[in-house]
């Protein structure tokens, strides 16, 4: 099998893993949000340590514990990243599945706004058009649901400025999950701690299933994203952009097909249109990726046929 078609194979296992989170979420349902993120991100870190110690990877801790503009970056990934996991588990549990794909679905045209404001980047008039598209369809959806679609914007809001932080530390999947959850990992416990001095913990009172869906919530966090690191290395980002809407459809599929939550005209007509924005912000990608790749070629060509002066032969 070949590089690229094994990443594109990770990088369809990663997000179907993802998009099918909402089940897994629901079988958690008999403990509140809170705990299933402070169980979430405790088990993060515990595996997350054993497969860092299976790599032999420690050197990476010493150089962030002196880097302190890193240990901030990494703080502050560590709140967006607890910030989203909080909001799509409660979205979940709350029969709001439809809701928490749309956060997903607008994230790219979110991330798109960022480089506009942040990074100070100039869009393409079809980057706008799409961008304009995802305005109004929310517009559509706030008439519809009767107020501001907080839960898909909180996630699309969360989660691109994650990505923006993570890109501008530039570590890698693990050793960044690693340091977010060690963050977060000290509020959890102590929340923990609380809930079962109060007698409202549901960890180890529901089921034996439920007490192991518990205990693999590092798992389920963690191997997606190591896959997700596989496909990245190995796919190009134009796959990696379509890929990523593979999430978000399985997640509307779950909410509208297995839990059987409303899509009345108006819901849809708003997801029709954030469709039709992404439909219009991939072909701008895929166009402009192609113009770039012919771009590269042609210079190259240029250069190959250009005969260095230190080639001639001398006179």
């Amino acid at each position: 099998m070949g590089e690229e078609r094994r990443g594109y194979l990770y990088g369809l296992t990663a997000y179907a893993l993802w998009g099918f989170f909402p089940i897994y979420f629901k079988l958690l349902a008999p403990s509140p949000p809170l705990e299933i993120l402070a169980h979430r991100v405790i088990w993060s870190v515990v595996f997350i340590s054993v497969v860092l110690l299976a790599m032999r990877n420690r050197r990476f801790l010493g150089r962030i514990l002196r880097d302190r503009r890193l240990l901030g970056g990494i703080t502050l990934a560590a709140v967006l990243i607890g910030v989203n996991w909080a909001t799509y588990i409660y979205g979940v549990n709350s029969a709001r599945v439809v809701e928490t794909a749309l956060g997903y679905f607008i994230t790219p045209l979110f991330v798109v706004l960022l480089g506009v404001t942040v990074q100070r980047e100039r869009l393409r008039v079809w980057q706008w058009v799409a961008v304009g598209t995802g305005a109004l369809a929310v517009a559509v959806l706030t008439v519809d649901y009767g107020h501001l679609p907080y839960i898909a914007l909180v996630l699309a809001a969360s989660f691109g400025s994650y990505s923006l932080i993570k890109k501008r530390l530039g570590l890698p999947p693990a050793e960044g999950l690693f340091f977010e959850s060690a963050v977060l990992a000290v509020p959890a416990l102590g929340y923990l701690t609380w809930l079962n001095a109060t007698g409202g913990a549901q960890f180890g009172h529901v089921s034996a299933a439920h007490t192991v869906l518990m205990l693999l919530a590092g798992v389920f966090t963690a191997v997606p994203l190591l896959l997700f690191a596989g496909a990245a290395n190995r796919v190009p980002l134009v796959g990696i952009g379509i890929l990523q809407y593979v999430a978000p459809i399985l997640q509307l599929a779950c909410g509208v097909l297995l839990f059987h939550e409303p899509m009345p005209p108006a819901r849809l007509a708003g997801f029709a249109l954030v469709w039709t924005a992404l439909v219009i912000f991939t072909v701008d990608g895929l166009r402009g990726a192609r113009n770039a790749a012919k771009g590269r070629a042609a210079a190259g060509a240029a250069a190959a046929t250009a005969v260095p002066a230190a080639a001639l032969p001398p006179r």
